[in-house]
């Protein structure tokens, strides 16, 4: 992919969340000097930029969002040349337990980011007012969800996807508050000028995530011996996208995307939850078979053996699936990562994190 020869300056929130610090991995590669803006709540692992903080073009700041007048004195400082939205409260099970962080994290966030992202355009930043940018990274959870038309046969082609007309009907307390955050960077746009970019994404899944989500929570699990609870029927539906895919896609939107523009970014990979599970648990055999788990002592056959359904939650969206020809059309974009590929990398990373080879 070509890159603009012109060395970039990016503050990135959240950037030392699962998507954020690939982010920051990728663009410290390509030369990029990066501000990381991060509270370093549960979810976020500083570990995963390390090398880059060893660098003189990686530096971050322990900083809370929600902190507007901060916001806009680190912007007045490092003057940068997009400032990328990242940072969020982002499971759904915490959502519907504490939802007031949500609300805090995502919605007043990003009002106080916008705020103060637009004083700084307006006052002190030195580009051109049509070369800022202020990218929000958005999920697709935002519009709901879709028909499972035939439970059997989740790799239809012709039943509906979202798209970026698509009518937001968010179902839980984090996808509400994301839905209100992505309505307020547009507002930001339409009203004030602020030159923006949205990208709302499928389910991302890859090295460094955090152990609460499906794919990392599937390999702990199975690697301990321990049930592999699957929601409801199983039968819930995903569009599962590699991170470092949503990554290029995020570097192409920088680059090339229209101001005011919103994309959406899938990998037209839907699974079942149980089917990607089941495929978790087959990858992993082959990477720590089962015979040689010293936890093994109930004497299982099979990791996807420890898979049970489990009482569904609240809320929960039946299918998720994202069409990106806008991204692909548009701005060139196609993911390059297979899910069994995926996943592979993705056992492989954690099993080296826990030391098991």
């Amino acid at each position: 992919m070509t890159r603009s020869s012109k060395t970039k300056k990016y503050m990135v929130t959240g950037g030392c969340g699962f998507i954020g610090s690939t982010f920051v991995r990728k663009a410290a590669h390509l030369g990029t000097k990066l501000l990381v803006v991060d509270k370093i709540t549960y979810a976020a692992n500083e570990a995963s930029i390390a090398s880059e903080l060893k660098s003189d073009k990686v530096n971050m700041l322990r900083e809370d969002i929600c902190d507007q007048s901060k916001m806009y004195d680190v912007m007045k400082q490092f003057c940068p040349d997009a400032v990328v939205h990242f940072a969020a409260e982002s499971h759904v099970d915490n959502s519907i337990d504490a939802p007031e962080n949500f609300i805090q994290s995502n919605i007043v966030g990003t009002y106080s980011l916008l705020m103060a992202a637009l004083t700084y355009w307006k006052l002190d930043c030195r580009l051109g007012q049509n070369q800022f940018k202020f990218h929000h990274v958005s999920t697709d959870e935002v519009y709901g969800d879709l028909p499972l038309e035939d439970p059997d046969d989740i790799q239809l082609k012709s039943v509906q996807k979202f798209s970026e007309i698509t009518p937001y009907m968010p179902s839980s307390p984090y996808s509400a508050s994301k839905a209100a955050s992505d309505h307020l960077v547009r507002a930001w746009h339409r009203t004030y000028g602020l030159p923006v970019t949205i990208s709302n994404c499928s389910n991302n899944y890859g090295p460094f995530q955090n152990i609460e989500k499906l794919i990392p929570k599937t390999i702990s699990n199975a690697i301990n011996m321990q049930k592999i609870g699957i929601y409801g029927d199983g039968g819930n539906v995903r569009d599962w996208l590699f991170v470092e895919d949503h990554i290029e896609a995020l570097m192409l939107i920088l680059e090339k995307g229209q101001i005011g523009e919103t994309y959406n970014v899938g990998s037209r990979s839907e699974f079942r939850n149980i089917d990607l599970a089941r495929l978790v648990c087959e990858k992993l055999e082959q990477f720590y078979p089962i015979a040689h788990n010293p936890k093994n002592l109930a004497g299982l056959v099979s990791y996807i053996d420890l898979i049970e359904l489990v009482p569904d939650r609240p809320g929960h969206d039946r299918r998720y699936a994202i069409d990106p020809s806008k991204i692909e059309r548009e701005l060139g974009w196609r993911p390059v990562t297979g899910i069994e590929e995926g996943v592979e990398m993705t056992i492989e990373h954690f099993m080296s994190e826990i030391c098991i080879t």
